[in-house]
């Protein structure tokens, strides 16, 4: 059960479009609700319950400014230069 009430920890929540989401954020007082919609582009976001993960704060930052949170790197065969 996820308590919602946890100091410190922020809650993410994405539409369907992927080109916007929350956040929830508890400070021991009430509540912070931050709203972000990305102008162009969307985001790499899980597409179901077993993907969910929690996220570290660098991640939480690739996030916000759009970046997928696990990026790729592609594999390409060495060249020879002789």
């Amino acid at each position: 059960m996820i308590n919602l009430c946890d100091l410190g920890q922020v809650f993410l929540f994405c539409g369907g479009r992927k080109d916007r989401f929350k956040a929830l954020y508890w400070d021991g007082q009430g509540y912070w609700l931050l709203y972000k919609r990305f102008e162009n582009g969307k985001m790499s976001w899980p597409q179901n319950q077993n993907e969910v993960q929690a996220l570290s704060s660098e991640q939480v930052d690739w996030l916000m400014k759009g970046f997928p949170i696990n990026p790729k790197i592609k594999n390409t065969k060495a060249r020879s230069f002789y």
